[in-house]
């Protein structure tokens, strides 16, 4: 079980009340309040894995514009249509291919929620490690769930396993970028929860 000081922070967003996009400032990092004033985000969260040079590791498109390579067989994706309407799904299951056209996209891994609601990370990969969490789902009913755990009290298994026996009714989940990448910054009402590191790869949710 998680430790007993973890906090959880869930936000849950209906896709025809909220526009989705991602910003991406490769070897250009910002701290997410800086994101969150350019862009005018009602909401700024975190985004997928970045080398030392500040790039991304796998597949992301901004603003219409793809760059770097897909990861192939693991993982999961966040695709934003023309509409700004986001949706998660399985690498492995569903294959990028470079003749998709999405607005925006982020890779990530792993799939903690397996598509239809399975367990994505069993015991046996578990590595014991705690460390702050960012989670973005996606229930049945379409909706997108971000899950925040920054206080590091959750493994990679007791997270998964948390998600599948909670009442969130999700059908996809996917792990960000954790550790002091861990970030969010929501607007209006107000609420922060810091990340640790400046960050080159973000999220961005803006009123319909």
């Amino acid at each position: 079980m998680p430790e007993a000081n973890e906090t959880l922070t869930i936000l849950r967003l209906a896709p025809e009340q909220f526009r989705w996009e991602v910003g991406y400032s490769p070897g250009r990092p910002q701290i997410l309040a800086d994101w969150q004033q350019q862009t005018g985000a009602l909401l700024v969260v975190n985004g997928g894995y970045f080398t030392p040079e500040f790039t991304a590791t796998g597949l992301i498109i901004a603003d219409g514009q793809a760059s770097g390579a897909s990861y192939v067989g693991f993982g999961g994706m966040v695709v934003v249509d023309g509409a700004g309407t986001a949706a998660l799904r399985s690498l492995a299951d569903q294959p990028y291919s470079s003749q998709e056209t999405w607005s925006a996209a982020v890779q990530s891994f792993p799939l903690l929620v397996k598509p239809g609601g399975q367990l994505g990370f069993p015991a046996d990969q578990e590595s014991g490690q705690r460390a702050r969490r960012t989670v973005i789902g996606q229930d049945v009913n379409g909706r997108i769930l971000l899950i925040m755990a920054p206080r590091g009290g959750f493994t990679l298994h007791q997270l998964s396993a948390w998600l599948i026996a909670s009442d969130l009714e999700l059908d996809i989940a996917l792990n960000l970028d954790g550790g002091p990448s861990t970030g969010l910054v929501l607007a209006d009402p107000s609420l922060t929860i810091p990340a640790f590191s400046a960050l080159p790869i973000v999220l961005l949710a803006y009123e319909r």
